[in-house]
């Protein structure tokens, strides 16, 4: 059986997606996350996949860029605001691989970028993201 998607979502619905995915993460998460850019490329570039160590550029859904809060210090200047970039491509390509929702992907992926932000582990994301659905 042949199934059709149609166009797959442009970068400025997956954008749309991840905002409203910043929108249901509770509080009081959701007070810390003023002045995160959201980022949508199609495929992480090599200078990033060399860094993260990664050799498949499909394996990348997504990167937080920052300094986690917890080792910010007011004594640092000249950063770049923190920003999550989604790869748009990997992202797809799970979501036509999987029953997930590409809503529920992307909230998955920014959620686990932003619990970086706050400096988490692993295993307090997934607590995030259970409430944040």
């Amino acid at each position: 059986m042949t199934r059709s998607f149609g166009s797959p979502p442009s970068p400025a619905e997956f954008e749309a997606l991840a905002h409203a995915a910043f929108a249901r993460i509770p509080e009081p998460f959701s007070l810390h996350l003023e002045g995160i850019t959201v980022h949508i490329e199609d495929f992480a570039d090599e200078d990033t996949l060399r860094d993260m160590g990664i050799a498949d550029a499909w394996e990348l859904t997504g990167l937080y860029h920052g300094r986690p809060m917890d080792e910010d210090s007011v004594w640092l200047s000249g950063e770049l605001p923190p920003r999550i970039t989604l790869y748009r491509q990997p992202l797809l390509a799970e979501w036509c691989e999987t029953d997930v929702a590409l809503e529920d992907l992307v909230a998955h992926v920014v959620v686990h970028e932003v619990g970086h932000h706050f400096g988490l582990t692993d295993e307090q994301m997934h607590a995030l993201e259970g409430q944040a659905n």
